[in-house]
């Protein structure tokens, strides 16, 4: 009988902490923060400088990419056609795919399924569109459809892939990423595809865009500080993950081993406002979460949170893990890697998730960054005193999202036994 259990055996990043793997990984376990004031960082806003001056915008820090060229990536002739938000995945991608050795020994294109989520999609080639047509009195460029898609990422990686199994886009707002590798899951364990490539990514630095969340007063004018007393809002990343999945048995096939093993998820719905979240939701997830996985909440040591340092979200996905793990809560390490990169939109579960694996491979949690002081609404171990040692079997990882869109995703060391 064929396991049914997923294997993680590649990743990749693309992100304002480094732009692969390792360099993330390592600034994401030591604590570093890179939400920074716009003018100290190289690409500030990604923007036409005639657009700085006009831009008016309550929050003056993010976390945009610095230093991604695609030209170092892409031929002109392809880059023409890919929205930055295609490019962070196809370049993440790469990185997933090499280090599970398919550069080598490619599978059946027919059973590789490519599953890219996103929020925001080609939304700066939208404003640079809308810019060229209304301001430049110039045509939209040719391409602007295909590279405005959702599924742009999701084709451009099955195309350097020759992926031929089941290949689209999730769009969920910032549980986007998570629905997709959960979706990468079930299609492994259904026998539709033997290898799924599953991510999220997302390009957020657009004038239009920046000036929308502004509206909607959700970003902290002073600094993330998630599940800490004062907190007044999240801070904008961006930036992109994406993972090889392999069944356990065709992983083993081929030798390859494995980074960390996807144990299952749940996935739930609110059914109630647009913006304001209800922790009924995010509690059924967890729960569902742990049912699927087989793990029970002894278990679990450690939950890599949504934590994005807002006043609610906060309260509530804090107030739902205790609820769910009871009194071991007080024990229980629960961080958030957002307020170090950002909230990265449509790519924030994927990012989380190597945040993750990593947890499982050094034995580190990294901290929450900024923490002032406990809030008594936030009864939870949020590590605010810098990276700590742990030794967990097994974790979680919540993406919370607007609309009451809930993932959950469980995981364990490659080693341990479900």
């Amino acid at each position: 009988m064929a396991s049914p259990w997923v294997e993680i055996t590649g990743r990749g990043v693309v992100s304002c902490a480094g732009l692969d793997v390792a360099a993330f990984q390592n600034a994401i376990l030591a604590g570093e923060g890179h939400i920074k004031p716009f003018d100290e960082n190289g690409r500030e806003l990604n923007l036409p400088p005639e657009f700085m001056a006009g831009l008016k915008l309550r929050f003056t820090r993010g976390a945009p990419v610095i230093g991604f060229d695609p030209t170092q990536h892409f031929e002109p002739r392809v880059l023409a056609g890919l929205d930055r938000f295609s490019q962070f995945a196809a370049v993440a991608a790469r990185q997933a795919w090499k280090e599970a050795g398919f550069d080598v020994a490619p599978p059946v294109a027919d059973r590789i399924a490519v599953i890219v989520g996103t929020a925001n999609a080609g939304n700066e080639s939208v404003g640079q569109g809308w810019q060229r047509i209304l301001l430049e009195g110039r045509k939209p460029v040719p391409l602007t459809i295909p590279m405005t898609m959702a599924s742009g990422a999701s084709s451009r990686i099955a195309r350097e892939t020759g992926a031929h199994g089941p290949v689209f886009a999730t769009s969920s707002a910032c549980a986007s990423a998570a629905h997709a590798i959960l979706m990468g899951v079930m299609m492994l364990r259904s026998g539709l595809a033997d290898v799924a490539l599953v991510g999220g990514s997302d390009a957020c630095y657009d004038f239009g865009y920046l000036r929308a969340w502004d509206a909607l007063r959700v970003v902290t004018t002073d600094i993330c500080r998630p599940f800490s007393k004062g907190r007044l809002g999240m801070s904008i990343g961006e930036g992109a993950a994406m993972f090889v999945l392999e069944t356990t048995d065709h992983a083993r096939a081929r030798g390859a081993p494995a980074l960390a093993r996807l144990a299952g998820g749940g996935m739930t719905s609110d059914a109630g406002d647009l913006t304001t979240p209800d922790g009924r939701g995010m509690v059924r997830a967890l729960h569902a979460a742990l049912r699927d996985s087989g793990l029970t909440p002894e278990r679990i040591g450690y939950i890599n949170a949504h934590g994005t340092g807002t006043q609610i979200n906060d309260r509530l996905e804090a107030q739902a893990i205790r609820e769910v793990f009871g009194a071991a809560t007080d024990k229980l390490p629960v961080s958030t890697i957002k307020s170090s990169i950002g909230h990265a939109m449509g790519a924030s579960g994927a990012l989380e998730l190597v945040a993750a694996i990593a947890t499982l491979e050094s034995g580190i949690a990294p901290p929450t960054l900024n923490y002032l002081e406990p809030d008594p609404d936030c009864p939870i171990d949020a590590i605010p005193e810098g990276p700590r040692k742990v030794n967990p079997e097994a974790v979680l990882s919540n993406s919370f999202a607007f609309g009451g869109l809930n993932v959950t995703l469980a995981l364990t060391r490659a080693d341990v036994n479900l």
